[in-house]
């Protein structure tokens, strides 16, 4: 006689933490999901539904695309739609290293996902000011220097679809109309210059220049970090020259191991 064991639902259950892994069920069964199908699944509200997806984004346990609309992560696949990070990174790593030691700052590696970027490795500088690995970090792609680069290479439909509308709202990211104007011209300004800078925005001791990685719609960038008081030497023309040519090597690297593409 075949045994078998009949799993109920425990009587002490967290209610947060079985949301949280009824959307990982779901996460791994659909192609994406949005934050309206995982309230009305659930049975919760669409800000309690975002605040789970948030954090099982931070978690690595899901993406956000252009669309608003939620994935499987690479916590859950093992790779994402941009090839295995894992692999990816390894790849970048000896060009951050190259770029590191060229300028004597803190290179950084950073993806987008959504409207954030995470650090996904870092090279510190030997100086003993400077400033730390940064790997694991999210921050708002609109006010970071790797993610402004990144965003600069985005049309105007697919930045509307990232920070206006219902979807944004909920997520917490909408901008009013002169707020979003101000992102626009400030991606105007990144795109004639080839990078981005951060200048205190994101924390008031650090500046940073950033450039996407590839050419075309990019999901990767690099970043050189300072002390502020540093921040003049970041827009040197040999330290430009340098991040211009660790981007171009990083993106050939990885076209030649086919890990470029955000698709």
């Amino acid at each position: 006689m075949q045994k078998f064991q009949i799993v109920k639902k425990p009587a002490y259950a967290i209610e947060s933490v079985d949301n949280a892994l009824q959307l990982i069920m779901l996460l791994q069964e659909r192609d994406a999901l949005r934050v309206n199908e995982a309230a009305d699944r659930l049975g919760v509200a669409p800000s309690t539904a975002h605040r789970l997806l948030a954090t099982l984004v931070y978690r690595g346990f899901a993406l956000q695309d252009e669309s608003r609309r939620y994935t499987a992560g690479p916590a859950l696949r093992g790779a994402t739609r941009q090839g295995r990070l894992q692999e990816v990174v390894a790849v970048a790593h000896p060009h951050l290293e190259e770029l590191a030691a060229a300028v004597g700052e803190t290179v950084n590696f950073v993806g987008r996902f959504g409207t954030s970027v995470r650090f996904l490795a870092s090279v510190e500088s030997a100086q003993l000011l400077r400033v730390g690995d940064r790997a694991g970090t999210v921050l708002p792609a609109r006010l970071s220097s790797g993610g402004k680069a990144i965003l600069a290479t985005l049309d105007d439909e697919a930045l509307h679809q990232l920070y206006t509308g219902r979807a944004a709202q909920l997520a917490g990211d909408q901008l009013g109309a002169e707020e979003f104007r101000k992102l626009q011209d400030e991606l105007v300004g990144v795109r004639s210059r080839g990078y981005a800078l951060n200048l205190g925005r994101t924390e008031p001791d650090i500046a940073a220049m950033g450039r996407a990685v590839g050419q075309g719609r990019a999901w990767l960038a690099l970043s050189i970090s300072a002390p502020r008081s540093r921040s003049e030497a970041l827009e040197r023309p040999d330290t430009i020259a340098a991040l211009v040519s660790a981007c171009d090597a990083t993106a050939a690297a990885l076209d030649a191991e086919k890990l470029s593409s955000p698709h």
